[in-house]
């Protein structure tokens, strides 16, 4: 079985970066399609970045582009989303999810099949 296991939340003021990290256990992430998800209080889930499994198509929400990049490392078993420019609109628990297929087909949850516990990212001064 699975786990994913996300690390790398936490308090940050605005401006500031965080890197997130999912790790695997289990089975490997190679191959597969990963992305990013946060669901910040009172609102939807959102997608907010994925990556295929060969890590050469990426994919980010426009809010994101340009502060967020997502990458995997396979030796690692671990995807990355590395966080710049943080907004307090940022501010959310941010999950990974695996969509056992090798191209993603956007942010759409049901395609995702298993998903980690989430970290807590909260931009504040």
């Amino acid at each position: 079985q699975l786990q994913l296991l996300e690390s790398g939340g936490g308090l940050v003021q605005p401006g500031g970066s965080l890197r997130l990290s999912c790790a695997a256990s289990e089975l490997s992430l190679e191959d597969y399609c990963v992305g990013w998800f946060r669901r910040a209080p009172g609102k939807e889930r959102e997608g907010v970045s994925t990556i295929s499994g060969s890590g050469s198509d990426t994919k980010y929400r426009d809010s994101v582009k340009g502060r967020f990049t997502i990458s995997r490392d396979s030796a690692k078993n671990t995807v990355y989303l590395q966080m710049n420019s943080l907004k307090p609109e940022d501010t959310a628990i941010y999950y990974c999810a695996v969509s056992w297929s090798h191209y993603c087909s956007g942010f759409v949850p049901y395609l995702y099949a298993n998903w980690g516990q989430g970290t807590q990212v909260t931009v504040s001064s």
